[in-house]
């Protein structure tokens, strides 16, 4: 449904009567990890609003998104004049570098508010491609803000609040400031504790504690009980707390900063999600919408699926009737309906099915799949114990995402998905011909995974039980029926979700800053691995149109409106577990391609390889397995693979060939003989930055050995993801999840003992991606990075944020706080050294301990992103490899655009193959990493969620290093 603005309507990005926006962020639909980060995200200190720890696990992550909103009130407080700085405030002309002082509001990764000058926004959760937009100017600057968490998403909404506000007896200690909690503790329950004015914190920020713990402990129901809400209020039960403002008469809270650390380790939603049927009916959303005027709040975030979506857009389509219905009723007053005369709405795709149209990965997906996976898994051993047939049902009703990506991750033999019915009406009989095959080469487990709403091609359902009787009576099989459930639901989000959540969370309050009455409903996705807006219903009508093209049997349709990556991993599944003929190439053209791993290990190796010797007998080539490097090349050891040998490498860490980093140039001539000795038409190498280099190595010894003038292609794969150009590399994303496992744990630790900093030392060598992407992902307060370099100065700053940081936790509620360090970060300030440092100065507020974490980040069971990327990166370089053993066969010249040398990159959404030469202009051989990194600028994402980064002229001294500022005040970091 789309929006027509009302006549009346002012078209202006504030709310009426000039005041600024004030916004709500709802979750609604099932629960996914990844929600809780979202709504932590929505706002930054420097004019960017940025994301961090998660508090809506938007279903994974409904934790983040969804808990914290913040809204403002207008002007300064009546009963008081003007601050000095309030004037100079007023005073100062509008400067994009200082744009938080006019509208910004942060949410951390888990939920934490970090400041909001102008912008209302409320956080719920419920059931049910263009650029952006410039940041707006916003007007007067003195704003108070109101953080706004709506529980239960619709349905709390459209139940508000009975109860408006607890009493002091319904408060925990944990509420209180440091000098508070005692003395309630102590005193008469019904006390009013005392008075304080919250003391800046370090260039600004001031912790804040409310009831944001209750949600996170479960005590939610029974001491909100009917209040849905919750706000940050001038008026709460005379209890005055830390609060986010700069300013020193600060309004009360309900939920605050501190709340909600460390929600971004947890699942689900804690501020709970609810499916709503009062919300269908008109009479439902009329009364959502005076509980939205109520509260002073006229933009809603709402993070779900595109139902949620569809009602949301509905609600700001029929608003100009609900208010005036409202005013002629008398339950608003004329000037709550001048300052209300229209909603925004910003949408936040939280679904773990990966079933929106507009965006590559909706937030939760990753996270199901990662459980999806480590269900399979452990399955499959036991499959291959007792030499059964599992068939394993996955969620998914008209998307078959889930289930493709499982498929090909796990190494299933056969699949059924929504979008690509089997093509024979006699389904049966083709898919136990596949299975006899592998079950007659030798295979002793058999795994099938089946989309929920899987059916055959004239739209008949196809359920487990039934695969599980044909797969039994047919051969013979003892089968087994697996539905994983809500399982899929669960634990604790991947790090890809953190980090997703975390930027769409920021982008959604930036959309609502730019929107006025005329925009349309914007939703937040990511495409091209940038985060992106495009308008909502837009976006519901194409992923309805998917559940159309099935319903219509135009099932190609529906294939063509999924991404690329989707039909890329389809044709890699099919060439992959298919014996027979079909896909086999002329015999003239058939090839002996050699596989070689080179440099450190990483997560996906194996499964690169697997698909490799797979891909290639499927087509007729012989593929060769070179063990141990360039140094097993040399020694001989070259053996043929086969299709069972590779069976279930998809899974293992590490590389089962043997890797080292002992280059070609060793014995450049031995290397070209050995690949004549054994007949070798073309090289796969496996590796990071030593594989480029091998690579380069190689072609330029090609003037001096014919054998070297083969196609040759690099696919990087590297946990420190170095390799210049492409944005992602095989290994990259296992890193980041081992990390996150153990700073999890660690954290967990620091927590325990209280008052304790963990410095967590990472590898990468010259390069600082996994401690940059790691501390965004785990909500770390400090990172160092060779990139940046560490600083005596930095040190010091770094060190006074802390101190002044512990100083304002909760007496007795000290948490543990996290430091990653690059392990080349610095050869003066060593991580010893830094540990060292922390533990001596900060030693009257918290004590240092250091964790190197070393190899266990190359990891041991490969993410799944890591695993499918593998797969379709592969399937992509054998067909390079055939493409230019094809051209020498035909005599064709060298093509100088398209050279046989190469190396496979990822930008964005797109795959292609650089050529050496840029490969080479591109890279930084003293450091071994790229020129340019695109992750780099994450760095003050992560000090704003930290509550170190705020405007330079709010600061005595600067808090970063100039060498982290960046030179455009509007950029901010958008990408993953």
């Amino acid at each position: 449904m789309g929006y027509s603005p009302h006549p009346s309507m002012p078209s202006s990005p504030t709310g009426g009567q000039g005041r600024p926006t004030r916004l709500a962020v709802l979750t609604s639909g099932g629960d996914c990890s990844g929600m809780a980060q979202c709504g932590c995200s929505c706002g930054g200190q420097d004019g960017h609003l940025e994301v961090r720890d998660s508090s809506v696990s938007f279903l994974y992550r409904v934790n983040l998104i969804v808990i914290v909103g913040v809204s403002s009130s207008p002007g300064t407080s009546a009963d008081r004049p003007k601050t000095r700085k309030e004037r100079e405030m007023d005073a100062a002309p509008f400067r994009p570098e200082c744009t938080s002082r006019n509208h910004s509001t942060v949410f951390g990764f888990d939920g934490r508010c970090i400041r909001s000058d102008e912008t209302t926004i409320t956080v719920s959760s419920s059931a049910s491609r263009s650029p952006p937009s410039p940041r707006p100017t916003l007007g007067n600057t003195n704003r108070r803000c109101e953080v706004y968490v709506v529980r239960e998403g619709w349905e709390g909404l459209v139940r508000g609040n009975e109860n408006e506000e607890p009493t002091t007896s319904q408060l925990t200690t944990s509420n209180l400031t440091p000098s508070n909690s005692t003395n309630a503790a102590a005193g008469s329950t019904n006390a009013r504790p005392t008075e304080r004015k919250p003391s800046r914190g370090r260039g600004g920020f001031v912790a804040t504690y409310g009831e944001g713990e209750l949600l996170k402990e479960g005590e939610g129901e029974q001491t909100l009980r009917n209040r849905f809400i919750l706000r940050v209020s001038s008026e709460r039960a005379g209890l005055r707390l830390l609060t986010v403002g700069a300013h020193p008469f600060a309004p009360y809270t309900q939920v605050g900063w501190d709340d909600v650390r460390g929600f971004a380790s947890l699942g689900g939603t804690l501020i709970g999600t609810a499916r709503c049927a009062a919300f269908r009916e008109l009479e439902g959303r009329r009364k959502a919408a005076f509980n939205l005027v109520k509260h002073g709040i006229d933009a809603l975030v709402v993070c779900g699926g595109d139902g949620s979506l569809t009602g949301a857009d509905r609600l700001r389509a029929e608003w100009p009737d609900h208010v005036q219905a409202l005013l002629k009723s008398g339950q608003i007053t004329p000037e709550q309906f001048e300052a209300h005369q229209h909603l925004n709405i910003v949408g936040l795709v939280g679904s773990i099915d990966n079933d929106m149209a507009g965006t590559d990965m909706t937030i939760g997906a990753t996270t199901a799949l990662h459980r999806i996976c480590e269900a399979v898994d452990s399955i499959s051993s036991t499959a291959s114990s007792h030499s059964r047939a599992f068939v394993v049902e996955v969620m998914g009703r008209n998307c078959g995402w889930l289930a493709l990506m499982a498929a090909i991750a796990t190494g299933a033999d056969y699949m059924f998905i929504p979008e690509r019915p089997p093509t024979a009406e006699d389904w049966q009989t083709s898919m136990c011909t596949v299975l006899g095959r592998h079950r007659a080469e030798g295979k002793r487990k058999t795994i099938i995974i089946v989309a929920e709403g899987a059916h055959d091609c004239n739209l008949k359902p196809i359920s487990p039980e039934e695969i599980k009787d044909v797969l039994t009576q047919r051969l013979g099989l003892d089968t087994r029926v697996t539905t994983l459930g809500h399982t899929q639901r669960g634990g604790a989000p991947a790090a890809y979700d953190r980090i997703l959540a975390t930027l769409q969370g920021a982008e959604a309050v930036e959309a609502v800053l730019a929107s006025t009455v005329d925009s349309p409903s914007p939703v937040i996705g990511i495409q091209e691995n940038k985060i992106q807006r495009q308008p909502l219903m837009e976006a519901v009508k194409k992923t309805q149109d998917v559940a159309k093209a099935i319903a219509d049997k135009d099932f190609a349709r529906a294939l063509s409106l999924r991404d690329p990556e989707f039909e890329d991993c389809l044709h890699a599944f099919r060439a992959t577990t298919r014996l027979n003929e079909t896909y086999r190439v002329p015999e003239k053209q058939r090839m002996r391609i050699a596989i070689i791993h080179t440099g450190a290990p990483a997560g996906g190796m194996n499964a690169a390889t697997r698909t490799a010797v797979r891909y290639c007998l499927c087509h007729g080539h012989t593929p060769l397995a070179i063990y141990n490097g360039f140094v097993g090349l040399l020694h001989g050891n070259v053996a043929e693979l086969s299709w069972l040998r590779v069976d279930q490498w998809s899974t293992r860490g590490g590389s089962e060939l043997g890797t080292n980093r002992v280059l070609p140039d060793t014995d450049l001539a031995g290397v070209a003989a050995k690949l004549a000795e054994y007949k070798i038409d073309g090289l796969l190498i496996v590796g990071g930055f030593e594989a480029m280099v091998s690579l380069e190595q190689l072609e330029k010894g090609r003037k001096d050995h014919a054998a070297l003038r083969i196609p040759l292609i690099h696919l990087p794969a590297t946990i420190s993801n170095n390799v210049p150009i492409t944005e992602w590399s095989v290994g990259s994303d296992t890193s980041i999840n081992v990390l996150v496992e153990a700073c999890d744990s660690i954290k967990q630790s620091a927590s325990a003992s209280r008052n304790r900093v963990f410095v967590v030392e990472t590898q990468g060598a010259g390069c600082g991606y996994i401690a940059m992407l790691g501390a965004l992902a785990t909500g770390a307060n400090l990172v160092y990075t060779p990139e940046n370099g560490i600083s005596l100065g930095m040190l010091q700053r770094d060190v006074e944020f802390l101190k002044k940081r512990y100083s304002q936790d909760v007496a007795g509620k000290s948490e543990g706080r996290l430091i990653i360090l690059a392990e080349k970060a610095s050869k003066t300030y060593t991580t010893q050294v830094v540990t060292n440092i922390f533990a001596e100065e900060g030693k009257d507020s918290f004590d240092a301990r250091s964790v190197a974490l070393g190899h266990t980040l190359q990891g041991g069971v490969p993410s799944p992103r890591d695993r499918t990327r593998a797969i379709r990166l592969t399937v992509k370089c054998i067909d390079f490899l055939e493409k230019h053993h094809n051209r020498k066969l035909q005599n064709l010249a060298p093509d100088p655009q398209d050279p046989d040398a190469a190396t496979i990159v990822i930008e964005g959404a797109s795959i292609r193959f650089a050529s050496l030469e840029e490969m080479v202009q591109a890279a930084d051989f003293k450091n071994r990493r790229g020129k340019v990194q695109w992750w780099t600028s994450a760095k003050e994402l992560v000090e704003t969620m930290a509550g170190q980064k705020v405007p330079s002229e709010e600061l005595e001294t600067p808090l970063t290093s100039p060498r982290t500022e960046k030179k455009d005040p509007n950029e901010r970091f958008s990408r993953l």
